[in-house]
């Protein structure tokens, strides 16, 4: 009887051991970091693909409205004095052409991204995974950074038969494309996050970038304004951008270059907590 008992127990023991020891024979949860870099290189590589798939129409179109711009202001302005001493009028625009398409396409891709996935229900694809807001911000922001130099780039490579594109200050060119592309995706964010549809996000660009734009010295140097408007122009963080990437080209500047980098820098910082602070509340997403 005790034998009967003691083999019992002996099996209870290790039936009992063998469940102790059958969990780590289990595929155990990843661990992460303090960065979960494979959530964010796996959503920054979603943004990228999803503007690459429809590449005549964030890559190609750009393109063709910059030609649109250099062959109507060229014939138009045949035979106007050059805006510099010595810089013809092409050499003048080709940078802030650039810089629109920096600016345009960095906005459109992180906006049109978060409005679609609201309105189709696809926002669970980012908000599930192990992603915190400032890992979801740096994806998003990256992604549109990634389409707004690639249409720069580009842009800048199809101008080269029509301007002078020989760069004079690099470290100007980099800084201020990335503060552009930085700052204008951020924006893009909190305003994919703040619209309802896609109407809102029409209102931002024809009655704020697209007038921001325009009126910051991208055809033309601001001193020519007439004031107000040429004082009013330096509260404009795109005459900024424009203004420093022309510098990079030209080595010309129309304002302070100091002040467009403290400037600029200092709003791409506040755009960037922005739209942290929207992902962090879930501002409109889970809700």
């Amino acid at each position: 009887m005790d034998h009967i008992t003691s083999t019992s127990s002996s099996a209870a023991s290790s039936t009992a051991a063998k469940s102790a020891a059958a969990p780590a024979d289990l595929p155990q949860p990843r661990q992460y970091g303090a960065v979960n870099w494979v959530g964010v290189s796996t959503l920054y590589g979603r943004e990228v693909h999803r503007f690459m798939k429809i590449w005549m129409q964030t890559l190609f179109a750009p393109i063709i409205t910059s030609l649109l711009f250099v062959l109507v202001f060229a014939v138009a302005l045949k035979r106007a004095s050059p805006p510099a001493s010595g810089i013809s009028y092409v050499d003048f625009l080709a940078p802030g052409l650039i810089m629109m398409g920096i600016l345009n396409n960095a906005f459109a891709n992180s906006s049109s991204s978060l409005i679609q996935a609201k309105l189709m229900g696809t926002a669970a694809d980012f908000l599930m995974p192990p992603l915190t807001p400032i890992e979801q911000t740096l994806a998003f922001v990256l992604g549109t950074a990634t389409r707004g130099l690639l249409v720069g780039a580009v842009t800048a490579a199809v101008l080269v038969p029509f301007a002078d594109m020989q760069i004079q200050h690099w470290w100007a060119v980099i800084y201020f494309a990335l503060m552009a592309s930085m700052m204008m995706g951020s924006i893009g964010v909190f305003g994919g996050l703040w619209a309802e549809k896609f109407d809102h996000l029409a209102a931002i660009t024809n009655f704020a970038i697209t007038p921001l734009t325009f009126l910051s010295g991208t055809f033309y140097f601001i001193r020519d304004l007439p004031e107000p408007f040429y004082t009013l122009s330096h509260f404009n963080p795109i005459f900024y951008l424009i203004d420093g990437f022309r510098y990079g080209f030209l080595g010309i500047a129309d304002g302070d270059i100091r002040t467009g980098m403290i400037f600029t820098g200092a709003l791409s910082v506040v755009m960037l907590w922005a739209s942290y602070q929207m992902f962090r509340t879930g501002y409109r997403l889970k809700t």
